[in-house]
């Protein structure tokens, strides 16, 4: 499906990719984290106030009821113009908390609606994302990333690594890792050969094995663990795309599993978690050949990485929503 080594991915490029100039910042300014992040986003790429929506969510709770995320919706929407105002075509959340609708994640709620069937029944399959695998983005559709305010140095450095991203396109690494945890190598069978791929200096390395130790090229890295040993001795390129299969990733504070917020605090620029019980489908989690095909042909990290989740209702999508290591 994806690329015979050393040739271009064959699917049409997206047009207009998303931009600083499509792009809203949600502020909450009842979280003084939130506040000072959506300052230091909106400096570093020159988002128009006209783009930033302040509301305020009291306490920072994990999770909204469905009620709750109604009223914020609306207040968002109030403010951008709706979601057939053309000039925003993503929103990124400035803050940690909260980042669940119930069962669902505040991303995929913002996106394509609170999915309440979906919690009364949390490993069922999912309601089908329409931009799944797509060039265009589906009219109305706003797309949504939540970038974690903190810690605040490890939330600038991801906004700046975001940034960095595509100025020169580094020799890098593409890691796919087959472990021991049977259950979570659910989309294993999906994992590209290993091969270099010179049109973009990648190497695809699929590994049988638990942990990458000592990588200093990290582009993407995709493994199904509950846990993530020896980050710490990794070394991720700006931009790098990184996460996960396992339950609970997407409860960024919770401490059942390893939380998504690792990946970005060891140095990667977006990643992807569940927020609730899903069970190991495919679907539910990022396509390793979509998501690395839509990558190098210059998709932005919000777009490569919402395009390859079929069922997204409870994946919480984190980081630089405007990293585009492969613009070029």
């Amino acid at each position: 499906m994806l690329l015979a080594a050393g040739a271009r991915a064959q699917s049409p490029p997206p047009s207009a990719p998303i931009g600083p100039g499509q792009l809203a910042l949600v502020v909450n300014d009842a979280d003084p984290a939130s506040v000072a992040l959506g300052a230091y986003y909106a400096q570093l790429r020159n988002i128009a106030p006209a783009h930033i929506a302040h509301v305020r969510i009291d306490g920072r709770p994990q999770r909204l009821d469905a009620a709750a995320f109604a009223r914020l919706k609306g207040d968002i929407e109030r403010q951008l113009g709706g979601p057939a105002g053309a000039d925003v075509r993503a929103v990124l959340f400035a803050w940690t908390a909260p980042y669940a609708v119930e069962c669902n994640s505040l991303t995929a709620a913002y996106t394509l609606g609170f999915d309440a069937g979906q919690c009364q029944r949390s490993c069922a399959p999912g309601r089908r994302n329409p931009y799944f695998n797509a060039s265009v983005l589906p009219p109305g559709m706003r797309l949504s990333m939540l970038l974690p305010a903190e810690p605040a140095d490890v939330a600038r450095a991801v906004a700046e690594r975001g940034k960095a991203a595509g100025f020169r396109v580094p020799r890098a690494g593409a890691y796919f890792l087959h472990t021991s945890e049977s259950t979570r190598n659910s989309r294993a069978r999906f994992f590209p050969p290993s091969g270099a791929l010179p049109a973009y200096k990648l190497t695809i390395h699929t590994l049988r094995q638990d942990v990458l130790e000592g990588a200093q090229d990290v582009m993407l890295y995709q493994t199904g663990m509950a846990r993530v040993a020896r980050l710490e001795s990794l070394h991720f390129l700006p931009g790098a795309l990184a996460d996960h299969l396992t339950s609970y990733g997407g409860d960024l504070l919770g401490n059942a599993q390893m939380s998504s917020l690792r990946w970005l605090e060891a140095g990667a620029t977006a990643s992807y978690g569940t927020v609730s019980e899903p069970c190991n489908h495919w679907q539910k989690f990022p396509h390793p050949q979509i998501l690395l095909q839509h990558y190098l042909n210059g998709a932005s990290a919000i777009e490569a990485y919402w395009r390859s989740v079929a069922w997204p209702a409870q994946g919480l999508f984190i980081g630089d929503p405007l990293a585009r290591p492969y613009a070029r």
